[in-house]
């Protein structure tokens, strides 16, 4: 009778460590996050673009009611008096500068609106795809799509140009194909940004990094 007993508790322990065993095991699930990448692009609307677009109308607007001030002789504005100005030529340059400024300005409000270059970059190792989306202006080429296969990807290439006017950019390297651009247009990413996103995707893709 005691062997049974010691057998039957010897088997109790055994399920029980099994069953602890089996629980702490973590799931084994990759899932779709490690096999696709998604980088979003900032397009025209950027910090940057906003402060100038409200500084351009802010001023323009004040010179293009001085003029007007000056030619009606009815002060506009709250912080100087127009009235002074002689029309022709002061207040008529001034208006003109003002008609100019806000042209620009609007011109700056509308690619804000129309988020010019912003999109995103989908790298998809399930499918074996990659998209790359842009947003143009209005009409027949809006919406700007590319898509290629990642087995036809050589490289991912990066270009840094220094100086007044510095260019640091990330391409793809695609066969049959010009290269592909793939970070935004008009403002340049930091060089650890650049070089952060290059190896990030060069390691994702599993192909060579030129030009770092």
């Amino acid at each position: 009778m005691a062997d049974l007993e010691r057998e039957f508790v010897k088997r109790q322990g055994s399920s029980m460590t099994a069953s602890t065993v089996n629980k702490s095991e973590p799931p084994k699930d990759e899932g779709l996050t490690s096999q696709v990448l998604h980088q979003k692009v900032i397009g025209s609307r950027r910090f940057s673009n906003y402060w100038w677009a409200t500084v351009i109308t802010l001023g323009a607007t004040g010179f293009l009611l001085a003029g007007i001030s000056s030619y009606l002789k009815i002060n506009l504005l709250l912080v100087t008096d127009p009235t002074q100005l002689i029309f022709f030529p002061q207040g008529l340059v001034m208006g003109a500068y003002g008609a100019a400024g806000l042209l620009i300005a609007l011109y700056l409000w509308l690619t804000i609106l129309w988020d010019l270059g912003g999109g995103y970059n989908e790298f998809d190792r399930k499918t074996g795809k990659i998209k790359i989306f842009r947003w143009g202006f209005p009409g027949k080429n809006r919406r700007i799509e590319i898509e290629c296969n990642i087995q036809d990807v050589q490289a991912v290439r990066a270009q840094i140009k220094e100086g007044l006017n510095p260019r640091r950019s990330l391409y793809l390297r695609v066969k049959g194909r010009r290269d592909i651009p793939l970070t935004r247009v008009g403002q340049p990413l930091s060089l650890k940004e650049l070089e952060t996103q290059a190896a990030e995707l060069a390691r994702f893709l599993k192909v060579p990094l030129e030009g770092l």
